[in-house]
């Protein structure tokens, strides 16, 4: 099931992610790809360093930018506006079940979002260069968190984000990594719904899904 849902804060997409991992683990529910943008937040990840936070509390608040911890892998990033979230709650039982392959997957589906707007991305090699790059540039990240095989977190491909704000954290854990986005790169903003529906496509080509949006009016 793909859904669209707009711009949605932090703590409410990770609510309904393990919602639907539960009731997929059980037996109860369907797959679903949820792809949203955030309030303006920074998040942080199982491996992440209190020290890579380096706003103070008084930035944080004149900008309205929340801090959460989160179960995903990684270390601190930042979503927001103009960023694409893609969140898989998917069962990668029984042939699938190998972490490397499903994030190398996501870094493919980055990819060819990517060029579909214009734009020749890489897969990042290595711990340190986990995500997609152009260049020596981070366009996206992944992390993600795995649970008897069922997927939640996922991906963030900055479009028109405000890269100012990685100013404030050390993101990724990679001192100094400079950021950029689709907008930057080719002075185009697409719309984000437009890149989350091709997104979505590539999600189904490379995991040989069939995404069904849910009813009008739907939940």
């Amino acid at each position: 099931m793909f859904k669209f849902l707009g711009t949605v804060r932090y703590r409410e997409a990770e609510a309904l992610q393990h919602r639907l991992a539960a009731a997929l683990q059980e037996g109860s529910g369907a797959e679903h790809l949820l792809c949203l943008e955030h309030h303006h937040v920074f998040t942080l990840g199982r491996n992440a360093s209190r020290r890579d936070l380096l706003a103070t509390d008084e930035w944080l608040a004149a900008r309205g930018v929340e801090v959460a911890d989160s179960d995903r892998g990684g270390q601190v990033t930042y979503h927001g506006p103009g960023q694409l979230v893609a969140y898989p709650v998917i069962d990668l039982s029984p042939d699938r079940r190998d972490l490397r392959a499903f994030v190398a997957d996501l870094q493919e589906i980055i990819v060819r979002t990517a060029a579909d707007f214009g734009v020749e991305a890489e897969k990042g090699a290595g711990p340190q260069r986990i995500g997609v790059w152009v260049g020596d540039a981070k366009l996206a990240s992944i992390g993600v968190h795995v649970s008897r095989w069922v997927t939640t977190h996922g991906l963030a491909l900055n479009v028109s984000t405000d890269l100012e704000f990685f100013r404030a954290i050390v993101a990724c854990g990679l001192p100094q990594v400079r950021m950029c986005s689709i907008e930057s790169l080719t002075g185009r903003a697409p719309e984000l719904e437009v890149v989350a529906t091709v997104c979505a496509r590539h999600f189904a080509d490379v995991f040989g899904r069939r995404l069904e949006s849910p009813p009008s009016g739907s939940g």
